[in-house]
This record gives C-alpha cells, sequence and structure tokens, in this order.
C-alpha cells in the first residue's frame, strides 16, 4: 500500500531524529517527558507529534532497555515495552484500552483502568460508538433516514462535543494516576478535525 502524503511528511519529519545517537535520544526523551507531565495533551499538538516520533525511534533502537537515562519519577514503566507509561485515549478504549506512545500496543486495558475512572469512560463510550458508526452506515441503513448527509453532520456535530468533553472533563481525573495522558483529538471517519474541537481560553 502507498504511503499517504500526510505519512511521508512525517517519515521527513522523523530524520531529524535518526542523527541523534542513542544517549542523546534517550536525554532528549527524558527532558520532554518531564514537560510532559501534570498535564492532559491534544493528540494533534506540535510536541505530542515530535515525542511519538522520537519515541518510536527509541522504541527501534530498544533506548529503555539500555538504561541511558532516568525518566521522571512519576512516570511509571508500562509493562508493554518497559519504556515511561504515557498513555493515549482513542474512541477505542473499551476495547484497545489505552494505547502506549512508545510501541502502539495496549499499554493499561480497558478492565485495568481504576474503576471510577472506568465508569465514566464507559458511559462516554457508549455515547460515542453510535456516533461514529454513521460514518460506517452500510446501503441499507443509509436509506433508513431522509437524509443521510443531515445524520452525518449530526453525528460529527456530536462526535466534536464529546471528543471536547473527553478532553476537558474526563481525562483530567486520570492525573491521579498517570503522569500525563494524550487523548486523540480528532475523528478522520466522521471529518472531525482538531481545529474543530475548541475550548473556552
Amino acid at each position: 500500500m502507498a504511503e499517504s502524503p500526510s505519512d511521508q511528511l512525517w517519515k521527513e519529519y522523523s530524520r531529524a531524529f535518526e542523527d541523534f545517537d542513542d544517549l542523546t535520544l534517550a536525554r532528549w526523551l527524558a527532558q520532554t517527558l518531564g514537560q510532559l507531565q501534570g498535564r492532559v495533551w491534544r493528540f494533534s499538538h506540535p510536541l505530542i507529534g515530535a515525542y511519538r516520533l522520537a519515541a518510536e525511534l527509541a522504541h527501534d533502537r530498544q533506548i529503555w532497555h539500555k538504561r541511558l537515562v532516568t525518566s521522571p519519577v512519576p512516570f511509571t514503566e508500562a509493562t508493554c515495552c518497559r519504556a515511561p507509561l504515557l498513555p493515549l485515549f482513542t474512541r477505542d478504549v473499551l476495547e484497545m484500552g489505552l494505547i502506549c506512545q512508545h510501541c502502539s500496543e495496549t499499554a493499561i486495558p480497558f478492565d485495568e483502568i481504576p474503576e471510577e475512572l472506568r465508569i465514566a469512560v464507559q458511559i462516554w463510550a457508549d455515547q460515542y460508538g453510535p456516533l461514529h458508526a454513521v460514518a460506517h452506515w452500510e446501503d441499507r441503513q443509509r436509506k433508513s433516514v431522509p437524509d443521510y448527509d443531515r445524520a452525518f453532520e449530526d453525528a460529527a456535530d456530536n462526535a466534536e462535543r464529546l471528543l471536547m468533553v473527553a478532553g476537558a472533563k474526563l481525562l483530567p481525573p486520570f492525573l491521579d494516576h498517570y503522569a500525563a495522558i494524550v487523548w486523540e483529538d480528532q475523528d478522520e471517519c466522521l471529518e472531525v478535525r482538531p481545529e474543530d474541537i475548541r475550548f473556552q481560553l
């Protein structure tokens, strides 16, 4: 499968880290984790994008296994790959749990999320799932509504609202358990972009 222009661009961005030796890369990651600590971050944030590129390269090189640096104290070790735990919250949280930003595997299965957080996440995901499904309706389902385009737009509007709720209200309590957390602030299937999700400043 051919790479998209976006994938090619990110590959170009990643070359900036390929010239780092292992120690320099480890130090950059540890220092950046210190800046990420204590906050809920958008997946689209440039700092998260840069960290993700460096983290993928570090995973390939097994940087964290070499113990070249000490990660900031609040970041516990992820069981999936032994890198510092920086979880990603996505709309697939019920099936995938929280995703590791280093190896892209499940870092925390859904049933291992603290119970008081898990209940709220379950409610959120049960509301979000049917909205996302509208983008994947088959012809029979599309014909079952008077105006599919309107149904799609309504689903996208409600998805924007729920994604905003996730970033503003659902995820801050996670900081009582994790040093930082990232949330997916888009839904490509519903054509919801990060810039569509605005918080009051």
